[in-house]
């Protein structure tokens, strides 16, 4: 049987002019993108940025042999960045997140390309489109399912705890590729405001439609990932999303991740923080105030965990009691309509369920009518 091979698309032909200059007053990406340069992406053609963090840009393209829009991160040229182009190579491995991997070699230093599916915005760009600030049952259910499931396939295909999970890293599958023509046109009838510094164009991002349906929820961002048949030891996770085990510097591995999705419900169905570990003395965040939040929902410590804990000697007494000056807010414990939630928020990590414990959760697979 012969098959035809289809030419290159075309590059698009972008406006040339008609774009808003950003006044140089106005802080964009520079701060953080110091020396970075436009580099030439072929196969790709970029179409406009999406958004920016502390170690990437990321950019809605096209790729030119494969006629399908991309989402295109490139990483700063800093050599931290390396461990994570690593991870996601091994990711690669197990056929997971990533199109294409590649290079830009440049004087100075090189960048690093992660190219995937283009993805809609993510869990809190959600949260907060929505006047109410929450997510319905449904919506939440329907995320969480995708969550556990790629949890798992990490833990047991990859060996990979991922440490960082919060809204900001849970993105949506774009189910209609409308949006993403519509963003293209966009871009050619508005060009994206921009800033010029050093001679190097800074460009304004650019936000895609509300989609009229959302397909699964992804799980992203693994620049913080580290294997979990090694055995760690290192500060991980945001400050309110951190583990017990995290919080009292002893041996951590996959659990820590099932806590963090455990708190993160909280964000999505209450609108809030379920901790927040504010020290009315440290006038911020503190790991006191955050453990005494832990103790007023859900109870003291084992003391038998206690006596293995690097830093329990910090917080408490030899017979498990609790010796910092700052209150235990009674906060009640999670009602039995949050029985869910208890298989992920329990001291010992070995007593919280897995990811495919909990994907057949009675509560996650009741039917919503």
């Amino acid at each position: 049987m012969t098959s035809l091979l289809r030419a290159p698309s075309r590059p698009l032909c972008f406006p040339t002019s008609g774009w808003d200059i950003i006044p140089a007053t106005e802080i964009l990406d520079e701060k953080r993108f110091d020396g970075f340069k436009k580099g030439q992406y072929y196969p790709y053609q970029v179409i406009s940025k999406l958004g920016s963090g502390v170690t990437s840009t990321t950019w809605l393209a096209r790729d030119l042999e494969g006629h399908r829009y991309v989402t295109l991160k490139v990483y700063t040229r800093d050599e931290d960045n390396a461990e994570e182009f690593r991870i996601y190579n091994h990711l690669k491995e197990h056929k997971t997140t990533a199109l294409d991997l590649f290079t830009i070699s440049r004087n100075g230093g090189d960048h690093h390309c992660h190219v995937q599916q283009p993805m809609w915005e993510s869990f809190r760009h959600l949260l907060y489109r929505n006047p109410a600030h929450r997510f319905t049952e449904d919506l939440l259910k329907a995320g969480l399912m995708q969550i556990f499931l790629a949890l798992d396939y990490l833990y047991i295909e990859c060996k990979l705890v991922h440490t960082d999970i919060k809204s900001d890293n849970i993105l949506q599958e774009i189910a209609d590729s409308s949006i993403l023509e519509a963003f293209t046109k966009a871009e050619m009838d508005n060009p994206s405001p921009r800033k010029f510094v050093n001679g190097a164009p800074v460009y304004a991002s650019r936000r895609f439609e509300l989609p009229k349906i959302f397909r699964r929820a992804v799980l992203s961002d693994f620049g913080s990932a580290v294997r979990g048949d090694e055995k760690q030891d290192h500060d991980v996770q945001p400050n309110v999303y951190r583990s017990p085990e995290v919080m009292l510097m002893t041996k951590w591995s996959y659990p820590v991740d099932i806590w963090n999705v455990g708190v993160v419900i909280w964000d999505l169905f209450e609108g809030k923080h379920m901790f927040n570990g504010n020290d009315p003395d440290e006038k911020g965040y503190s790991t006191r105030a955050h453990l005494a939040e832990v103790i007023g929902l859900i109870g003291p410590p084992p003391l038998d965990m206690l006596e293995r804990e690097k830093r329990s000697h910090d917080f408490f007494t030899e017979d498990g009691k609790w010796k910092q000056c700052i209150a235990i807010p009674q906060t009640g414990g999670l009602e039995a309509s949050e029985n869910f939630m208890r298989g992920m928020l329990q001291w010992r990590p070995g007593a919280r369920k897995t990811a495919k414990e909990l994907l057949k959760d009675p509560w996650l697979n009741e039917q919503i009518e």
